[in-house]
């Protein structure tokens, strides 16, 4: 296609063609005209002329008129920055996305907390109202399958509604998982008959213990040898539970050697999971695991608990005891309640934090239940017995911290 020249003679070339004046306002310009074109496409411009040839076609003329319908416009070509115009596109852009990753983060640290508080709030609610049925209700196995039944309930009524997705469960993965529910099993009767027999801060100064018995368990079964860093935080948990425990005013040995057997029987779920859910097909999220293990928790209990108490849970039973119905019912429920809701909170926090930040949040988990059970329950509690709890807990959350550290490599 040709392209259009064009060329703007003077007056003089055209005699019969004689400019009109539209007016003082109106101008036609003709470098404006002539910018509006590329280089390329441009020829020279004469002085002011008002007609327009193009090349390889007769000329023809326009003749300007005021009463023309089509106004007249100056044609104004003014170039743009359009590279200025994409960095400030671009800086607007990375603004507006620093801007919502900050807003994320802070939502995120926000959802983190809350979880945090509801962790220790409930934690806190279930050993006090625990605590209160066991002193009146001394069937520690019956209180057990409560907790078991009501978890079982939820999880029900979780995966009914599809509030969390129902697992399909093989058979090869259910005798993978039988061993872990039967320790789960033990390791909560356990801590529920050693707070029936002492106090709950002594309880769980004793459940202090904790990493002694998994670092025994992870050596014994799995090979994990210690650091030596390891093994000098274990020192003062020990000494510190030991200076505990002579200075308790509630010391019984049914209570203490109740509380190490939780401590056994849950670090040895632990090594466990490690041991047997090894394989990526039978791995699954913490909190459908716990679903699971809480089910298959009361199946195996109840009948156990048939056998050895009785059928005590009922109206009439507490009725002859001279109890509160009412009262211990509601709570052995709410007690039951916030027993799965504290778990299921653990492990949400567990899937967004590390393993080492999760066992500080434990630690200080334990230091919150201790002490918010002394008052409640106006615990008579010495100055070395305080000291001792202390000196246990500073060395959990010592061993938090040095467990991350990795033995150096022996050089070949």
């Amino acid at each position: 296609m040709q392209s259009a020249a064009f060329s703007l003679s003077s007056p003089s070339s055209f005699p019969s063609l004689k400019p009109r004046i539209f007016g003082s306002n109106l101008r036609f310009d003709p470098v404006r005209v002539s910018s509006s074109f590329s280089a390329s496409k441009r020829h020279d411009l004469s002085a002011s002329s008002n007609v327009v040839s193009v090349p390889s076609l007769p000329k023809r003329s326009w003749r300007l008129s005021s009463s023309s319908g089509l106004p007249l416009r100056a044609w104004n070509s003014v170039p743009s920055d359009s590279k200025a115009e994409r960095f400030e596109v671009r800086a607007t852009a990375a603004e507006s996305a620093g801007e919502g990753e900050k807003a994320g983060n802070l939502m995120k640290t926000l959802e983190l907390g809350l979880l945090f508080g509801l962790w220790y709030l409930f934690n806190i609610y279930f050993n006090i109202y625990n605590k209160q049925v066991l002193k009146v209700f001394h069937y520690p196995v019956t209180v057990t399958v409560i907790q078991f039944a009501v978890g079982t309930v939820l999880v029900a009524l979780m995966w009914t509604f599809n509030l969390y997705k129902r697992p399909k469960i093989t058979g090869v993965q259910l005798a993978a998982i039988l061993p872990l529910a039967l320790v789960h099993t033990l390791g909560n009767l356990f801590t529920n008959m050693s707070l029936g027999k002492v106090a709950v801060s002594f309880t769980h100064t004793i459940k202090a213990m904790e990493p002694f018995f998994s670092v025994v368990l992870s050596a014994m079964f799995l090979g994990e040898l210690p650091t030596v860093w390891v093994v000098g935080s274990l020192v003062p948990i020990v000494g510190g539970v030991a200076l505990a425990s002579v200075t308790e005013a509630s010391f019984n040995w049914a209570g203490f050697w109740s509380a190490m057997a939780s401590n056994l029987t849950n670090q040895s779920r632990n090594v466990l999971s490690k041991k047997v859910m090894v394989k990526k097909e039978d791995a699954m999220d913490n909190i459908t695991l716990f679903s699971i293990i809480t089910v298959m928790s009361f199946i195996l209990l109840a009948p156990a608990a048939i056998f050895m108490e009785g059928v005590k849970f009922t109206p009439s039973y507490l009725q002859s005891a001279g109890l509160n119905v009412k009262e211990v019912v509601v709570r052995s429920l709410i007690a039951a309640l916030c027993f799965h809701a504290y778990q299921q909170v653990s492990y949400m926090i567990l899937q967004r934090v590390s393993p080492v930040t999760h066992s500080v949040g434990n630690c200080v988990k334990r230091v919150v239940v201790i002490v918010s059970s002394v008052f409640f329950f106006k615990t008579p509690v010495s100055p070395i017995n305080s000291l001792g709890t202390g000196i246990a807990l500073a060395g959990v959350f010592l061993y938090s911290r040095v467990k991350r550290i990795k033995p150096k490599a022996k050089a070949a």
